[in-house]
């Protein structure tokens, strides 16, 4: 199989602080690869070092058969970064930015605004495209973002959390662009430390904490390698939330996760006899219990379980 991406004990020092521990990746070509964690666990720094932003302290990383270090410049002539926050101009109009763009690539001017022309059509932003960007939303503004780093479509894609701090329906429409693009052929590695994104966009991911990757495979294995279903309950009387929530783990042992709302438990159960006990212990205890459900994990749980902690216990990411 011709990776994409590969890496070997890669680390990167700050100072004294040890930011990348040894991350060992194979990113087949034409895939979606996410890197799941929360902030200050080594993602964007890994992806830094892999755009040639910056040099490895250790280790090997080849992108294209090209080594990082050794063949920056043939590295960077094939791959397009979108990083945490958008790269683009607000004082230019949308079209203007993408031209800018063209022009700096070498496109003539014709071509720069047939390019342009095209991505904003593509990207639904065809009638915002002679404003200035600074009157965009922000789902807008990350969409031209992505879109400037297609203006030469690259045959590595790296998106460094590319749908943080966006609605909903932006979110959805960003995901919507990534799925085309890997539709394409473009090999994409993302970022992301929102679980339901790396379950709906990645083939296969990492997770990674505190520099290293503790997890590799598809959402799938990753959920099936924690070895436990999961126990939802709604409770009646959010009112005893707090009492649910430690009978449940005084009874089972692990930790109980709340819910979307304050009527929602979860917890990891290792088979149906351990979730009946649950049940008829919130029962003897009189709290009600509107509805449960006994189910494979979520990403979330497989987070917890492999971690120690959920996935929204974050620390800043070191500074690159």
């Amino acid at each position: 199989m011709t990776f994409a991406i590969e890496t070997t004990g890669l680390r990167k020092f700050f100072g004294d602080t040890l930011a990348v521990d040894g991350v060992d990746l194979q990113i087949p070509r034409g895939t979606v690869f996410g890197l799941l964690g929360p902030n200050g666990a080594g993602k964007t720094t890994t992806i830094r070092m892999l755009a040639t932003l910056l040099r490895p302290s250790a280790g090997t990383a080849t992108v294209l058969g090209h080594d990082v270090v050794r063949d920056a410049a043939a590295v960077r002539a094939k791959v397009s970064l979108t990083g945490q926050y958008a790269s683009i101009d607000e004082e230019l109009t949308g079209r203007e930015n993408l031209i800018l763009v063209g022009r700096l690539l070498g496109f003539s001017w014709r071509n720069a605004g047939e390019r342009a022309d095209e991505l904003l059509d593509s990207f639904g932003l065809a009638d915002a495209a002679r404003r200035q960007v600074r009157t965009y939303s922000g789902g807008m503004k990350r969409r031209l973002d992505v879109a400037a780093s297609l203006v030469v479509t690259p045959e590595v894609l790296f998106l460094d959390e590319p749908t943080t701090g966006l609605d909903p329906r932006s979110r959805n429409q960003v995901w919507d662009i990534i799925r085309a693009i890997a539709a394409e052929g473009t090999t994409v590695l993302l970022t992301t430390q929102y679980l339901d994104e790396a379950d709906h966009l990645a083939d296969r991911l990492a997770v990674i904490d505190d520099g290293r990757v503790i997890a590799e495979g598809t959402s799938r294995e990753l959920k099936a390698a924690v070895g436990a279903s999961t126990l939802h309950v709604q409770l009646h009387d959010h009112g005893r939330h707090a009492e649910a929530k430690t009978i449940l783990e005084d009874l089972l042992g692990v930790e109980v996760l709340d819910g979307a709302d304050r009527d929602t438990l979860s917890a990891s159960v290792t088979d149906d006899e351990n979730a009946a006990a649950a049940l008829s212990a919130l029962a003897g205890a009189g709290v009600r219990v509107d509805e449960f459900s006994l189910g494979q994990a979520s990403l979330d749980e497989v987070f917890l379980a492999l971690t120690g902690r959920p996935a929204e216990d974050q620390t800043e990411e070191v500074a690159a």
